[in-house]
């Protein structure tokens, strides 16, 4: 059985930094983070192949954002730097069993129940 756990969510100011993580249990897979915010399509953020050596991000993010996975502990991260309040959604983590970092919901099978993250003074 698969299963992701997402922690690290919270309240910040802008300018602030925060780090997600993904618990995930059940197999092996790319694993990627996506965001949705209110009344907008789930997007996605970043991606990252089984052994952590390579990842891809969403234009609007790179430079800003950071994935990356420990497998020893099953869990990936998204460090999340320069936040500002177009940042503020929900965060999800989810796996795919495909070895491609798809850009699409559509690409992932499993996902974990989300993290909220808002962006506010």
């Amino acid at each position: 059985q698969v299963q992701l756990v997402e922690s690290g969510g919270g309240l910040v100011q802008p300018g602030a930094s925060l780090e997600l993580s993904c618990v995930v249990s059940g197999g092996k897979f790319t694993m990627a983070w996506f965001r949705q915010a209110p009344g907008k399509e789930r997007e996605f953020v970043a991606a990252v192949i089984r052994n952590g050596g390579n990842s891809n991000y969403a234009d609007s993010m790179k430079g800003r954002f950071r994935i990356y996975r420990v497998n020893a502990k099953n869990t990936v991260y998204l460090q999340l730097n320069s936040l500002k309040p177009e940042d503020t959604a929900v965060y999800y983590c989810a796996a795919s069993e495909s070895y491609a970092m798809g850009r699409m919901v559509e690409n992932y099978a499993y996902w974990g129940q989300g993290t909220q993250v808002t962006v506010s003074s």
